[in-house]
């Protein structure tokens, strides 16, 4: 068969690891056969992060301004056992936070549903994607330990030098701790507009929560953003395509998400966004079953696997060791990023070709063929655990099917 052309590249940035080396595969087997594959390629591993000065990942995130859609494997952020390992210069940033800022972009992350595979809260039969603002909260906070004795205030100095100052704690008793954090109408207000842009293209509702009952500043700031965004733009298209935009507290949406039965949006502050989302991966069964995709307020897509770089299994395959890793999510980063580009360019062979490439990934899996993790919760009864290069083979032969 003739090779799916495309018109404009996509931006490839390459990774770390285990995710690294599955990414070749997948390339290798389940997209250059039949697509005249494209990309501006950045080499993001940390080795080369590191030979760059990390310049590398800044100019990806470029790349993606320009191109407007990339495919981001899983990487590295050091730590000091790191820094020794790599011999880094220093202790560099994670790469997502470097691509989130520039692109000024929101996190959705949605679980695959696949038979055999069912959510630890039965009622969930429909997928629930968390979106989570990707900037500020601690993510950028300032914090000290505060000896006893001392008076800790928050002090605003204005641009004429006029200082406005409150009270955060009189430490008369003892030693503690303060925290400062802070946000940025301006990227409140880019959350809350890519959340509605993907509500609308998904035609799903969005939920949206936080605790301006006790922070009625920081989280009330969220909330009538959110309010005056989606009354102004936003309001009149969710009408017409019959979805809704839902505001409550944080531990009430808690309680909504557990009874429901899935099939919306819900956007989530910074930390809130962080920890819910591992949350609902693991109840929906793994997080290696976990799409996320990067999209900021102008248009703008990167799509990535929710997990990390799988170290442990790299180290095995370092010592010639067969691996057997779940490929899965980095198949769907692809497989996103190949559609958009469809949409973008008109390529409507590109878009079945992604569809099918879903699909003949979950019907692989779904067939009792899938990694051993995934048959350790897998609740169908003929499984067979196979490795990573097995597993993308069986997935090709059903491609192979689907693309005659």
């Amino acid at each position: 068969m003739d090779k799916i052309k495309m018109t404009t590249p996509l931006v490839e940035m390459d990774g770390d690891e285990m995710t690294r080396i599955i990414w070749k595969m997948i390339k290798d087997i389940l997209i250059t056969p039949y697509v005249d594959l494209k990309t501006e390629y950045y080499d993001l591993g940390l080795v080369h992060r590191n030979e760059t000065n990390d310049q590398v990942t800044v100019d990806s995130a470029e790349a993606a301004k320009k191109y407007g859609v990339a495919v981001k494997c899983a990487t590295i952020t050091p730590n000091a056992q790191r820094m020794t390992e790599y011999n880094l210069k220093e202790m560099w940033k994670s790469p997502n936070g470097t691509i989130r800022a520039i692109l000024d972009g929101t996190v959705f992350r949605k679980p695959i549903l696949v038979k055999g595979i069912v959510p630890y809260i039965p009622t969930w039969t429909k997928p629930i994607t968390i979106a989570r603002h990707a900037y500020g909260d601690i993510y950028k906070n300032t914090e000290m330990r505060v000896p006893k004795g001392s008076k800790a205030e928050l002090v605003v100095t204005d641009e004429n030098g006029r200082e406005t100052r409150a009270l955060i704690h009189d430490f008369k008793t003892g030693d503690g701790i303060i925290q400062g954090v802070h946000n940025i109408d301006d990227s409140i207000a880019s959350f809350a507009r890519s959340c509605f842009n993907y509500a609308l293209d998904a035609k799903e509702d969005l939920w949206f929560a936080s605790k301006d009952t006790i922070s009625k500043t920081y989280d009330h700031r969220f909330k009538d953003i959110f309010a005056e965004i989606y009354e102004n733009e936003y309001k009149e298209k969710f009408e017409a395509v019959g979805i809704e935009y839902f505001y409550t507290l944080i531990d009430d949406v808690i309680a909504r998400v557990v009874r429901s039965e899935g099939g919306f949006i819900w956007a989530c502050k910074n930390y809130d966004g962080d920890v819910m989302s591992d949350m609902l991966a693991t109840a929906f069964g793994s997080l290696g079953l976990m799409t996320s995709v990067l999209v900021s307020p102008d248009g703008i897509y990167e799509y990535e696997a929710a997990h990390g770089t799988v170290t442990r299994h790299y180290y095995n395959y370092l010592k010639g060791e067969k691996t057997s890793t779940n490929p899965i999510a980095t198949i769907f980063a692809w497989s996103g990023a190949l559609r958009k580009r469809a949409e973008m360019d008109n390529i409507p062979a590109l878009a079945d070709y992604a569809d099918k490439l879903e699909k003949a990934s979950v019907k692989t899996m779904e067939d009792g063929i899938m990694d051993k993790n995934l048959a350790l919760i897998s609740k169908l009864e003929n499984k067979q655990p196979v490795d990573t290069e097995t597993f993308l083979k069986e997935i090709n032969n059903r491609l192979a099917e689907m693309m005659k």
